[in-house]
């Protein structure tokens, strides 16, 4: 259990030291997802083939001097719409079920030059469409704080690979929340980027103005690590937009110098983001977090943003459009899913789309189809690109005054299976506080504040301005120190650990605060 209370750059440091072993890290976490995936179902494949000639190769780098960055010689799961050369990505759809790549996403080329391990390709909503994970062909997978409930999407399997413990680390793909709402249904910290920041060469497209890459860990400054290494320039991505990736981000060594940093940090706390649907409990924690932040000298006021009662039908719209136009390509003729006994080719096309996909993926293509055709366009397409102008000029007016806006990463904790496919609009409903960084293409990270009555996590969600990535994390990491340790799920295997007692602490201080705040 040592190895889990690690930070990945902790892990990577004792490697580099010689502390411990490259195979000793890989073997303990083999070892995590044996013992978890018979409940958990978080991965779809496991890269074992190659993982112990990658181990080997992997050690020697550190040990001549090749790999030397922050993360060398860590364990990471990756999403299975990253494209992975010899390991298949299927984007949890019987479409590309037997797909093995011939090449490397940009952001898996990164993971290998920076010395780090892919253990393999978590499961995910068929093809990123989903907040819930169930939309998957293979498997469901469980959320690791209670069984009985989702892990969020579609990142689910990812979010979950890390709240279990099986891996230190992994990537996700958000178009419209899809790593901060699970990573909040699941009490870990995920990171949306900026878009344009992060290379989406190699991922398999759901929505292409709004797909972003991001990174998914058990704390602030491990998302830090991994971001630094994802980012930067990629001439085969035409819609990158900066060279820098490099981050100064501090190290708090305790609760006075996080104070210190959020001192005169300017935030903003949208009072729409805490209306009607959201629960009392997810409202009461933010404002735990506004009341912590405050008395810490940060200056958190009550803004407006009157567009985002908008905001999920803009998003919808405009994702399932691009969707349509994407999902083309997968037609039974080049690669994928080719359905048998098809008189004809256009029989060909409609017999392996309709075999092919599942029925969200069909329900979004329709409904992109619709909002594209003749006679449509204009009223539904065009009016949702000028009103995601709006919105993002509605941000612009927000950051000129503030350093950062706070609000709840989702209006509530993680349901039951079963809730949210039984009422798809419902489902779509709960994008409402995270779809609007996607239309703006703004960097924002979820962290975990709290619990509900039942035990399930809390989360909270940090917006920063274009390229404020270095800004937003060092305002959240102050704030992670600041609210204290926060429980493992996979610390309740070996009972009440010290840090969930301190945690228990911090937590009940913040509810009397917020209570006061609140008043």
């Amino acid at each position: 259990m040592e190895l889990l209370q690690m930070k990945a750059t902790e892990l990577s440091e004792k490697i580099k030291r010689g502390e411990l072993g490259v195979e000793e890290v890989v073997n303990f976490y083999r070892e995590r997802i044996r013992k978890t995936e018979p409940e958990i179902h978080a991965f779809l494949t496991l890269n074992d083939a190659a993982l112990a000639e990658r181990t080997a190769e992997v050690q020697e780098g550190i040990k001549s001097g090749r790999y030397q960055g922050k993360l060398a010689g860590v364990p990471i799961a990756v999403k299975d719409n990253i494209c992975t050369k010899g390991l298949r990505t299927s984007c949890a759809s019987k479409m590309l079920e037997n797909f093995v790549p011939a090449y490397d996403a940009t952001v898996a080329e990164r993971l290998n030059a920076a010395g780090m391990i892919v253990i393999g390709k978590t499961n995910m909503d068929e093809f990123a469409m989903g907040s819930t994970t169930e939309t998957s062909a293979f498997a469901l997978t469980k959320n690791p704080r209670n069984q009985s409930h989702v892990p969020g999407g579609s990142s689910g399997g990812s979010c979950a690979a890390v709240a279990a413990g099986e891996v230190p680390l992994s990537l996700g793909s958000d178009t419209g929340g899809s790593i901060r709402q699970p990573a909040a249904y699941c009490g870990v910290t995920g990171l949306k980027p900026t878009y344009g920041s992060v290379s989406r060469y190699g991922i398999v497209a759901y929505a292409s103005s709004m797909d972003q890459v991001g990174p998914i860990a058990g704390n602030v400054s491990d998302c830090a690590a991994l971001y630094e290494v994802l980012a930067g320039n990629d001439p085969k991505d035409g819609t990158m937009t900066r060279k820098e990736r490099k981050l100064s981000l501090p190290e708090f060594s305790d609760a006075a110098e996080a104070a210190e940093a959020v001192k005169g940090v300017r935030i903003g706390l949208p009072k729409e983001y805490l209306g009607e649907g959201t629960t009392d409990e997810v409202k009461e924690a933010v404002r735990q977090a506004a009341a912590l932040l405050e008395r810490n000298g940060a200056a958190v006021e009550e803004i407006s943003l009157p567009l985002t009662e908008y905001v999920v039908s803009v998003y919808y719209i405009i994702a399932c459009a691009e969707a349509s136009s994407n999902l083309s390509r997968f037609d039974g003729v080049k690669y994928g899913y080719r359905a048998e006994d098809a008189e004809g080719l256009h029989a060909m096309y409609r017999k392996s789309r309709s075999e092919g996909f599942g029925e969200e993926a069909k329900r979004r293509i329709l409904l992109g189809s619709f909002v594209l055709s003749a006679g449509y366009y204009d009223a539904y397409y065009l009016k949702a690109l000028k009103v995601k102008r709006l919105i993002k000029e509605e941000f612009e007016k927000v950051f000129a005054s503030y350093d950062c806006i706070l609000s709840p990463t989702t209006p509530t904790t993680a349901p039951k299976f079963g809730k949210s496919l039984g009422n798809p609009l419902q489902m779509y409903l709960g994008d409402v506080d995270t779809a609007a960084v996607n239309l703006a293409g703004l960097p924002a990270i979820s962290v975990p504040c709290g619990f509900d009555k039942k035990g399930l996590p809390i989360g909270i969600q940090f917006i920063g301005d274009w390229f404020g990535e270095e800004k937003l994390l060092c305002t959240v990491a102050a704030y992670e120190k600041l609210r204290g340790v926060f429980p493992a799920a996979w610390e309740k295997e070996r009972g009440e650990s010290a840090g969930m007692r301190e945690s228990k602490a911090v937590l009940e201080t913040g509810r009397k605060e917020g209570a006061e705040w609140n008043k």
